[in-house]
């Protein structure tokens, strides 16, 4: 792998081509990441990129109306956090992740990635945490079939026989029963970038991509282009 960044996702929109046919597409900001570690074989065991992104607060501390009792703000980045970005020498950062480059080497620390390592037509992997749906019933969570809806019938949206009594004397592993929904790591392959607006940070990818707005995304290059 070469080429990934992390985006947040602000929404979907439709656009035209060139030859007026209309693509749906979600817009990603995507980035700017900032390099905060470099993994080496040497150090750790492993070589890999570190790269932050979304700006990301100290820990702050003001005090009362009275001013003798301190308000501690336990929201944003804590001494070791700040200790390490400043290593790096970028800001505090939201999200931290990791990306085993090919080219990891060529990195330095505070190196900036933009949405322009994408171009128009490359094809690329969206991973990210799908919509939570809460519990639900086998026939939203699974798709399966409902019973009849008149003529006196008393099964209508149960999952139907859930094991035979005597022989195996048990419910299969696996079978599909009511739970919770969503709320999972998702990852859409080979997905088709349509658009590249560098100078906003933003990339226009065909099709829909996991989780809702606000979310974090993280693109790679796809593995089966």
């Amino acid at each position: 792998m070469k080429k990934a960044i992390l985006a947040t996702k602000l929404g979907m929109t439709q656009v035209f081509d060139e030859n007026g046919v209309l693509i749906p597409v979600t817009v990603l900001e995507a980035g700017p990441c900032y390099v905060t570690q470099i993994k080496t074989v040497e150090n750790d065991g492993y070589s890999a990129v570190q790269v932050g992104f979304a700006d990301k607060k100290e820990k702050a501390v003001s005090k009362d109306a009275s001013g003798r009792k301190e308000i501690r703000h336990r929201h944003g980045v804590n001494k070791p956090e700040k200790g390490h970005f400043d290593k790096a020498g970028v800001s505090g950062k939201r999200y931290v992740r990791e990306f085993k480059f090919e080219n990891a080497d060529e990195y330095k620390l505070a190196d900036e990635i933009k949405a322009d390592i994408f171009a128009v037509g490359d094809k690329i992997d969206a991973t990210a945490i799908s919509k939570g749906k809460g519990y639900q019933g086998t026939i939203k969570r699974f798709g399966q079939h409902r019973g009849p809806m008149t003529h006196g019938s008393k099964f209508h949206r149960h999952q139907g026989s859930n094991g035979a009594c005597s022989s195996p004397s048990k419910v299969f592993k696996g079978k599909g029963m009511p739970g919770h929904m969503g709320s999972v790591k998702v990852t859409v392959q080979n997905l088709e970038v349509v658009r590249v607006d560098a100078e906003n940070n933003v990339l226009l990818i065909k099709g829909s991509v996991p989780g809702p707005k606000k979310s974090l995304v993280t693109i790679r290059e796809s593995v089966k282009a």
